[in-house]
């Protein structure tokens, strides 16, 4: 019986779940299994996967680690950094070039993003949810939610799952929309 089938929600996956992913597709790449597209493909499916299905959509053709010796191997790292560097210098790269998202004074409202009209800030995207994401301001600064949108929330390059404090200087990704914030 399924966790449909039951009622129950599915499990979530943990770090050390996508770590693990993460470590598979590194040493498939190390040992010619994937190309660097289809490497980079799958990184993205791993760090967007919500259930343990889908990680395992992303790994069906490779084999499971054998073990901690050959995941923590220098030799798999340093080739794992070098396929790696050239995606890195891109983001860097994009990053710089990104528009300004300026945070506005800190209210007593959450600031709501997303298409629906009415919203702080609308963005006519259709990657975008109509209730996407909130700002709310803290006593220590600025704190991102994603309200469940469907191609996800983003901060520095990871996803956003329940509420993640963000400041100046941050890469935010609302679906394929992406700002630097600031506080001019």
């Amino acid at each position: 019986m399924t966790s449909i089938e039951s009622g129950l929600p599915s499990p979530r996956i943990s770090d050390a779940d996508r770590e693990r992913a993460l470590g598979t597709l590194r040493e498939g790449m190390v040992e010619g299994r994937l190309s660097q597209d289809t490497f980079e493909r799958r990184m993205d499916q791993v760090v967007g996967a919500r259930r343990p299905e889908e990680l395992a959509l992303a790994l069906r053709d490779l084999p499971p680690p054998e073990g901690p010796a050959e995941r923590t191997g220098w030799l798999v790292q340093t080739v794992g950094r070098i396929a790696s560097f050239p995606h890195r210098v891109s983001t860097a790269w994009r990053a710089e070039r990104l528009p300004q998202l300026v945070l506005p004074t800190p209210g007593p409202h959450p600031l709501s993003i997303g298409r629906a009209p009415g919203s702080a800030l609308r963005l006519n995207d259709p990657s975008v949810s109509r209730f996407h994401a909130q700002l709310t301001a803290t006593e220590t600064g600025w704190q991102l939610r994603d309200l469940g949108s469907a191609n996800g929330t983003w901060v520095n390059g990871r996803r956003v799952t329940d509420t993640l404090p963000v400041g100046p200087g941050d890469e935010v990704r609302f679906g394929s929309v992406s700002y630097r914030l600031s506080t001019r």
